[in-house]
């Protein structure tokens, strides 16, 4: 079995005005992604996804670049099953043949950001083609699934105070969600109007919805500990990058003063940031984002360093269909995957691109027995939202 042909596509799928949903990003007018197909000379064909962005929209061409100029040419010819050093190769390179013989990693230097989310559109790819060879779900390469259901939250949440109960009731009545997330933060304008938000959710939701909260890194530290006092008694599940994914010392600060769990990661990249949010008691919840971090070769690190410090693991899942098919077979495989996030704004990637389908009834997704990813892509719809690179 051999790579024979890598590529990588920018997919650019504009949502119509009347769709879109407003956050601290704006009015949001496309989902893009960079969707990554690896061939094998023996037929067998693996999907991947690299995000250039953590939320919807994004220019993705230099991400495609990478992969395409970049990374491609070093596979051609390689065995795909070879997913460790595969993943050193593309991490260490030119420096790989020291990395692989020592043990160790002697990275390029710089090695962060777009170059992390291409390795990671190639890594998902890669597991894809390894499940399939052996007519094996991912989930049971990586040691088995440990259920067979997993619990869902439904995630968005932007409604006004006098909005936000009907908004969320609407949620949980779609799939029968019993946990939501509301976006907070610099979209509302203080601390305190985002707290009234959240009492007014509470209000109408009742005690026995789980809601958690996210404010994308617009506060400051001080911002956000006046936002845990005000909603102290709305018993959250967990107040979600409170602060700048820059700040970690200030991510934990919040974290100390407060009892509301805090969670973080989806702008982090590999194992190595994760592993400061964890020594700075930073965090209880981590999310790494597949299509970011480094693939399911690194979250499975990832969750290694969670399950270490006795953290939980939840995968940021505003992806598309390859990155959220990952993400659920790791957090159904790992002991610290508890919760997966259900994107209930307009999200064609996810929808649209392929035609599978993981509904949620009573809150809860199943995890598919399909070799590989368990996913399939329609092609035709990829290629009419392709820009050129």
């Amino acid at each position: 079995m051999r790579i024979e042909r890598i590529e990588a596509r920018w997919v650019h799928v504009p949502i119509s005005y009347e769709r879109r949903h407003t956050s601290d990003f704006g009015r949001v007018p496309s989902f893009d992604s960079v969707i990554v197909r690896i061939d094998t000379a023996c037929g067998i064909t693996g999907w991947g996804e690299a995000k250039a962005h953590v939320g919807s929209a994004a220019a993705c061409a230099g991400l495609a670049t990478i992969i395409n100029r970049d990374y491609a040419p070093m596979l051609l010819g390689q065995d795909p099953r070879d997913i460790s050093r595969l993943w050193d190769v593309l991490y260490n390179t030119p420096r790989e043949g020291y990395a692989i013989a020592k043990g160790h990693g002697v990275p390029q230097l710089a090695r962060r950001g777009l170059s992390i989310s291409a390795i990671a559109g190639i890594d998902i790819a890669l597991w894809d083609i390894l499940g399939k060879s052996l007519g094996a779900p991912v989930w049971r390469l990586l040691g088995g699934r440990r259920m067979e259901r997993m619990p869902a939250y439904a995630s968005g949440g932007y409604a006004p105070p006098e909005r936000i109960g009907e908004e969320l009731a609407g949620y949980v009545a779609r799939g029968g969600f019993r946990a939501v997330k509301v976006r907070i933060g610099a979209m509302d304008g203080s601390p305190r109007r985002s707290a009234a938000r959240i009492i007014a959710a509470r209000a109408a939701l009742g005690p026995d919805i789980g809601i958690a909260v996210d404010a994308g890194g617009t506060w400051t530290v001080a911002e956000a500990r006046a936002f845990c006092r005000m909603a102290e008694d709305c018993d959250l599940m967990w107040f979600e990058e409170p602060c700048s994914a820059d700040d970690k010392r200030g991510i934990a600060e919040v974290r100390a003063c407060s009892t509301i769990p805090v969670s973080a990661g989806e702008s982090e990249f590999t194992r190595h940031d994760f592993r400061e949010l964890a020594e700075l008691r930073a965090v209880d919840i981590m999310q790494p984002d597949l299509a970011i971090a480094g693939g399911i070769s690194e979250a499975m690190r990832i969750a290694a360093i969670a399950s270490a410090f006795n953290l939980r693991l939840a995968p940021h899942l505003w992806s598309g269909m390859p990155g959220f098919a990952a993400a659920m077979h790791v957090a159904a495989s790992v002991p610290c995957g508890f919760t997966l996030e259900y994107a209930l704004a307009p999200n064609p990637m996810m929808h649209e691109l392929s035609p599978t389908r993981f509904p949620v009834e009573d809150g809860q997704i199943a995890i598919p027995d399909r070799p590989g990813l368990g996913i399939e892509i329609d092609t035709a719809f990829m290629a009419r939202h392709t820009i050129a690179t």
